[in-house]
């Protein structure tokens, strides 16, 4: 459900910086010579010829000038050479027809198009824009190796601007207009051609330590191969799409001057992370330097108890245009993490904010790199994303962006009638009252602040409880029934109806897991002055998931481990599990026809969740045929003993091939409704049930 945006390393930008003529580029008012190469820079101008009276000025990071359609930058020399990063997102955005899209198709408000590191450099009466890269480097700053590694780190250069002043302090100042108004493949908003004739800036704002633009861009992409035509007037290969506007806000940040010292990254705790490639090392070879993501969150002076407040705590606005009877669930979903901070010493490490109003104040926006949001968006997408945006050299996030596609909630109602509904008697009639669907969005809220948090999946969590004790009230209660809600465990499907599972404890929440890892990514070692410091008391922590098991971490499918498997609660013991689930699946048969009938409705709701239900018996089915040649799995360092990956008993195979066999293979009759499949379709129930069955063969296979 996720999908992580970090810097591109070692991109190579073929091409010109700007795809225009250059004719047309040196015609324009006041940009004269952007990106012309080497041509011959104009000669400066005097600050108030070009800085006029009817300037709109804006000062911070850079002073940012507007004089009618043209926008110049007045860069302090302070600022030059320095890193910096620009993040383009969305502001307003025309969203596929019908709402569709949204993951990964930049439709939305919010979603974004654009991250790069930026350095402005002056060579004579020019600035040149670069992209520099830190995907090698000398960690030995005296060693002769590091200027073969400054001469292999060549920065592109995304653009060049005649300065057209020189500023009271000898800044320069350059006309950026089409930095944000033509197509600039490194951070245009719009792929393929923009039309500058319908291009404009729209607004810009300056703070301390960053910059806002946002500019409408309008253009036409061109078609896929084979067009997109049908029922539109042919569409055939290379026609081209309709024109589309978009209002695009960049934010350009300083990176931090005093970088966050990092914290090496261990495959043993589920962090994303940042890498680089060391030439300056004692190891008479290149080492590879990976460090985990996480925002630097510091010690106040202000203490509870053995606890003390963060000097900047983790904020996470949640987005105005969340409906209103959600807003109180997303908070809940932010307010969760607290426990997990508390484990790492702080108290309110994580704290949920309204953003202010227009009102109180104007130059506030959402896209903001400065800002983590939660945002809610018209999309038929039944998905959520929790990307992050970090510092290229550290690791250390710099911002979160939660996107809640509004359909995520019929996927949640079909996963919890599909699963639990014999459990909860709620679910055994749709609609399902708000204040379930609520607790539904609150678990997918909190999942998806994991990941702009720095977490993984940990797919290996839900294998790491016994089966039995996901039947008992007491454990659950305490424990959940997966030590991670990054976990893709979902809900209890093992509990049986006689086991009283209270309904609260059939969601998942933030765990021991994910206490443990965010105590191991985020909890300061006082004593420990640099990176390497750190490993001695992070090996100890890593290696308490030695004793306690539901501490480890692996990732989805990790080399065949068949505990590590999507949708699966219980798998300490598929066959066990399995068995549990199909019997809470044949009773969610018997609910079908009553939970979605609607006198005057169609039978779509009915087909949907036939389909999904069945599709849910071929997940589970799926995870017992994972057991046949698999294995379990304990990441562990050079120096503890035990194997890492141990296959599974000859026994215990031959268990899951029997299981298969007389569960799956064996047609369960429970599935065959022909009162159900005669109202939504034609071609019988025999496709629907073999189509899965050959699936789990494939996988035996």
């Amino acid at each position: 459900m996720r999908t992580p945006l970090c810097l591109a390393l070692l991109a190579a930008f073929a091409g010109p910086a700007f795809a225009q003529d250059p004719d047309s580029l040196n015609r324009a008012p006041g940009g004269a010579g952007a990106g012309r190469g080497g041509a011959a820079a104009a000669a400066p101008r005097p600050y108030d010829r070009v800085i006029t009276a009817e300037a709109k000025t804006k000062r911070g990071l850079m002073n940012v000038h507007r004089i009618g359609d043209r926008l110049l930058f007045e860069i302090p020399r302070r600022e030059l050479k320095k890193d910096q990063l620009l993040i383009g997102r969305y502001a307003r955005a025309a969203a596929p027809e019908g709402g569709r899209g949204g993951a990964g198709q930049s439709a939305y408000a919010g979603d974004q198009f654009a991250e790069r590191t930026l350095r402005w450099e002056v060579m004579g009466n020019r600035v040149i824009l670069r992209g520099p890269e830190f995907a090698i480097a000398s960690s030995d700053t005296a060693s002769a190796v590091r200027r073969a590694v400054e001469n292999a780190n060549y920065a592109a250069v995304i653009a060049t601007f005649n300065v057209e002043a020189w500023g009271p302090d000898s800044a320069p100042v350059i006309d950026v207009t089409r930095l944000f108004t033509t197509a600039i493949p490194e951070i245009q908003a719009i792929p393929g051609t923009i039309d500058a004739t319908r291009s404009f800036i729209d607004r810009h704002l300056a703070f301390p330590d960053n910059i806002g633009i946002e500019a409408t861009q309008t253009g036409l992409a061109p078609a896929p191969a084979g067009g997109e035509g049908g029922g539109r007037g042919g569409g055939g290969a290379g026609a081209a799409r309709p024109p589309r506007s978009v209002m695009a806000h960049y934010s350009i940040v300083r990176l931090p001057e005093q970088p966050m010292m990092p914290r090496r990254f261990d495959e043993r705790v589920g962090f994303f992370s940042t890498q680089l490639t060391d030439f300056g090392t004692t190891e008479h070879r290149s080492a590879q330097r990976r460090f985990v993501t996480r925002y630097r969150l510091e010690c106040s002076d202000r203490k509870s108890g053995n606890l003390c407040y963060p000097k900047k705590p983790i904020t996470y606005y949640v987005d105005r245009d969340t409906p209103e009877w959600l807003k109180k669930y997303v908070r809940a979903g932010i307010v969760e993490w607290q426990t997990a901070f508390e484990a790492a010493g702080f108290k309110e490490g994580i704290v949920p904010a309204d953003p202010p109003s227009p009102e109180q104040d104007p130059d506030w926006a959402p896209e903001d790199i400065r800002h983590t949001m939660i945002r809610w968006l018209p999309s038929e997408t039944e998905n959520a994303v929790g990307p992050h945006v970090h510092d290229p050299r550290t690791g250390e996030i710099l911002n979160g962006s939660v996107r809640m596609f509004h359909n995520i909630m019929n996927l949640q109602r079909s996963w919890y009638f599909t699963q639990v509904a014999p459990l909860d008697k709620r679910a055994q009639k749709f609609p399902l009252p708000d204040s379930l669907m609520g607790r539904l969005v609150q678990f997918v809220v909190a999942h998806e602040i994991g990941h702009t948090l720095g977490l993984q999946h940990d797919q290996i969590g839900s294998s790491t409880y016994p089966i039995d004790s996901l039947r008992s009230k007491t454990w659950v209660a305490k424990m959940g029934h997966s030590p991670s809600i990054m976990d893709y465990s979902r809900f209890n499907y093992v509990a049986q109806p006689e086991d009283n599972i209270p309904v609260q404890h059939l969601l998942p929440t933030v765990g021991p897991y994910d206490k443990y890892a965010i105590m191991w990514g985020y909890k300061p070692i006082p004593t420990a002055k640099s990176t390497d410091a750190e490993r001695v008391t992070l090996e100890q922590w890593s290696r308490m998931q030695d004793s306690i098991p539901w501490y480890r971490f692996s990732s989805n499918n990790a080399y065949g481990a068949f505990g590590t498997q999507s949708e699966a609660v219980g798998d300490a013991d598929p066959v066990k599990a399995t068995t549990l689930g199909f019997k809470n699946i044949e009773r969610v048969m018997g609910y079908l026809k009553d939970a979605t009938t609607d006198p005057l409705a169609d039978n779509s709701d009915l087909l949907e969740l036939y389909n999904r239900t069945v599709g849910q018996w071929a997940n589970e089915a799926g995870h017992v045929a994972t057991m046949v040649s698999g294995a379990t799995v304990q990441y562990k360092s050079g120096g503890q003993t035990g194997s890492v990956y141990t296959p599974l008993s000859r026994e215990k195979q031959a268990e899951a091939v029997k299981f298969l066999n007389e569960n799956v293979f064996r047609t369960p009759m429970y599935l065959v409704r022909p009162d159900i499949s005669e109202r939504v379709e034609a071609g019988g129930i025999v496709p629907r049930v073999n189509a899965p069955q050959q699936r789990v063969l494939g996988t035996l296979m």
